[in-house]
């Protein structure tokens, strides 16, 4: 593993100081540890289960011949090599996703290891998904720490080969639309349930199981209605002419069934006559035989209160893909429309969710329902759509800067949760501690990023730079890449078009970051130099800081460690009055001067920290110290004490819950302890890496291989 020049990444001064008692990233405080070798150790946290599939309806007719499909499918998987796949296809509304989810409900037993799930048309923009954040969530969700997720999309499609090559799995894509996207989220063994309106071919070339999804027959149909209303409402031919109007689409069956169930004296011939003599309408909602199926949804819409209507007309405004409570309460500027969302729930054109599981109260709209939505949206004067909009932005504002701060803790920050752009003060969402708050991101991240596009396309340049100055703690920690770059390419637009030159100082340094994990160093000097040109005309001494501070990681990782301690120097000076800030820039010099072969200079910068950091009460730097100064002790020969300061980073990284800086300890100690021949403890050493790299979800090195 080593010391890698990411190595600061959680704790430099463009990141932040998470306070004590908080790992890499990974959200565990400190617990009561165990003995090992007299070393006190944390528990590992408890690995769940992945179980995302979404949950099925109970109602369901007429889709034995599919449901044996996927039953042979998965007799073939487990039998050969390589994941069995099915590529189930079908009219939008006709219940791909509910099929899938139901077979998944009734196997749960047979993929001991967990079920993953994800909405493709929720990533997807123009056309393109970002697999590798698909890949990164999943990994996380398998257990592997974020530590050893590589940055690239090939390296992560790997990893997840890797980690799922003994595994039996479930993975569900839905929303799928080419078979490159698919072939890069399969796992190694296992099953692979890939839903899309339309056939892909390269899939079944590539020995997928084709099954196609046809609308509900008249006769089904009608046994379904008959489930929900019971015996005498309607006589057959009324429930089958309510099917052949609905296009057997089970979608918009449930709209319907959801409003006779809830008016029990609507009769269902008025809902017949109300859908035959509806307008025709947008031809998107129309099926393949023509059938419109926004009468039916026109049908709902009317029976809803008027506060409802309007929830339904202002959520259409929002451009992500999700919605909780709060952004309901946010779009409207009303605090209690969240209650309202139980009609639109009631009628099916809404759906609960919980796609990252959160635990967060969550929905989205049937993307059906989004353009019938919309379309009613029209209705209303364009300056209450804008101010929808604009009320939307606000509340990302305020819950990003929120959850940054908890997230981050004390940073530099040139912005916060208002702008020019905000209407009103939207309330930002209560979190539990650091982790929940992540978490929250996380799940938040493709209607962040959504926002920010429709910020940026209206020209709220106020808007666009401080929401991704907000932003850093999500890919700062969950590392989505493509998201990362594509918003910071846009804040620095922004920030310019605001006159803003610290703020575009702020998203060069960051974009550079990014750049640099992906060892694209050339892009990243290319935003350093830019960032550099305009800090004579920032007044904040601190943006000097973290531009050096960057320029050093870049200077380390391109093996220029002179140049990064003048770097690092710089940026130390920059921190002054700041301890944490010291603190940090004198780690990374210590780092620096080891790699230019000035030891002794090093362990004193070093051991400068370590009392810097007791003194201010700064335990989450002590272990990453302690590791570079046992490094450093080790090199000028001081065995015996290169041996304590390693030890007692085990135990401060153990104590901290640290699992990742407890390896790095744990294999420098092992490197010492071959050099200097103490077979037990490189004995015990390699024993405890072995449980630590299981834990972390990564394969162990062999003997003598460093981590690189």
């Amino acid at each position: 593993m080593g010391d890698r020049g990411e190595d600061t990444r959680d704790a430099a001064t463009e990141g932040g100081n998470p306070g004590n008692g908080f790992a890499d990233g990974d959200g565990h405080r400190a617990r009561p540890g165990r003995d090992f070798g007299g070393v006190a150790l944390a528990p590992a946290p408890t690995r769940l289960i992945p179980r995302q599939i979404p949950p099925s309806h109970r109602d369901f007719v007429n889709r034995d011949a599919e449901l044996r499909a996927l039953e042979e499918v998965l007799a073939t998987g487990l039998r050969g090599p390589g994941p069995g796949v099915v590529a189930l296809t079908g009219l939008g509304g006709v219940g791909k996703t509910a099929l899938a989810a139901h077979w998944a409900a009734g196997a749960a037993g047979r993929f001991p290891d967990g079920q993953l799930y994800v909405d493709l048309g929720q990533s997807r923009f123009e056309g393109t998904i970002d697999v590798g954040s698909v890949l990164g969530a999943f990994l996380r969700d398998l257990g592997v720490d974020e530590a050893y997720i590589p940055p690239t999309l090939a390296g992560r499609a790997a990893t997840f080969r890797s980690a799922t090559a003994d595994r039996r799995l479930l993975v569900f894509l839905d929303n799928a639309r080419h078979a490159a996207e698919v072939r890069a989220l399969l796992p190694a063994s296992g099953m692979v349930i890939a839903t899309s309106r339309t056939r892909i071919d390269g899939l079944i070339l590539d020995g997928a199981r084709a099954v196609v999804l046809d609308p509900l027959s008249v006769p089904a149909g009608t046994l379904l209605i008959r489930r929900w209303l019971g015996d005498g409402r309607a006589a057959d031919g009324e429930l089958a002419e309510l099917v052949r109007l609905c296009g057997g689409l089970p979608l918009a069956l449930r709209a319907v069934g959801a409003r006779l169930i809830r008016r029990r004296r609507l009769s269902v011939d008025r809902v017949l006559t109300e859908l035959a003599d509806a307008e025709h309408g947008l031809d998107a909602l129309a099926n393949h035989e023509g059938v419109h199926v926004e009468r039916v949804f026109d049908a709902v819409y009317d029976s809803f209160s008027p506060a409802a209507q309007r929830l339904y007309r202002l959520l259409a405004a929002h451009p992500g893909p999700t919605f909780t409570p709060a952004l309901a309460a946010a779009a409207t500027g009303e605090p209690d429309a969240a209650a309202h969302l139980d009609e639109l729930v009631d009628a099916h054109l809404v759906e609960e969710i919980d796609p990252e599981g959160t635990g967060e109260e969550r929905h989205r709209f049937h993307d059906l329902a989004r353009l019938h939505a919309r379309r009613h949206a029209l209705r209303d004067p364009e300056p209450e759509r804008e101010a929808a909009l604009r009320r939307i932005v606000a509340y990302h504002l305020v819950a990003a800067d929120a959850a940054d701060r908890l997230v981050l803790g004390s940073r530099l920050r040139l912005g916060g949760g208002t702008t020019t752009a905000s209407a009103g003060t939207p309330v930002a969402p209560r979190f539990a501690g650091r982790a929940e708050a992540l978490d929250w991101l996380d799940a938040e991240r493709a209607d962040l990023l959504a926002v920010l596009r429709a910020a940026a396309s209206r020209g709220w340049h106020d808007a666009v730079w401080r929401l991704c100055e907000s932003l850093w703690a999500l890919y700062h920690s969950r590392k989505h890449y493509a998201d990362w770059i594509e918003s910071h390419q846009l804040g620095i637009v922004a920030a310019q078009w605001e006159r803003r030159p610290d703020a575009e100082v702020r998203m060069r340094n960051q974009l550079a970051r990014a750049f640099h994990e992906l060892r694209d160093h050339e892009r990243a000097e290319t935003e350093l130099r830019r960032a550099e040109e305009l800090l004579p005309i920032v007044s904040d001494p601190r943006l000097s800081g973290v531009v050096w501070e960057t320029q050093g990681l870049l200077y380390l990782a391109r093996s220029s460690p002179e140049d990064a301690v003048r770097a690092f120097t710089r940026a130390r000076e920059a921190n002054a009055g700041d301890a944490h800030g010291i603190v940090v820039q004198s780690y990374n010099l210590g780092q620096a001067l080891l790699a230019a072969g000035r030891p002794d200079e090093a362990l004193r910068v070093l051991d400068e920290a370590l009392a810097t950091a007791e003194a201010a009460g700064d335990e989450a730097m002590r272990p990453r110290i302690a590791i570079v100064r046992g490094r450093v002790l080790h090199a000028l020969g001081a065995t015996d004490r290169a041996v304590a300061s390693l030890t007692e980073a085990v135990r401060a990284a153990a104590r901290l819950g640290q699992h990742v800086k407890e390896a790095q300890a744990l294999e420098a100690l092992v490197e010492v302890a071959v050099h200097v021949g103490d077979v037990d403890l490189e004995h015990h050493g390699r024993a405890r890496l072995g449980v630590l790299y299981r834990e972390l979800g990564v394969p162990a090195p062999e003997a003598g291989n460093d981590r690189a």
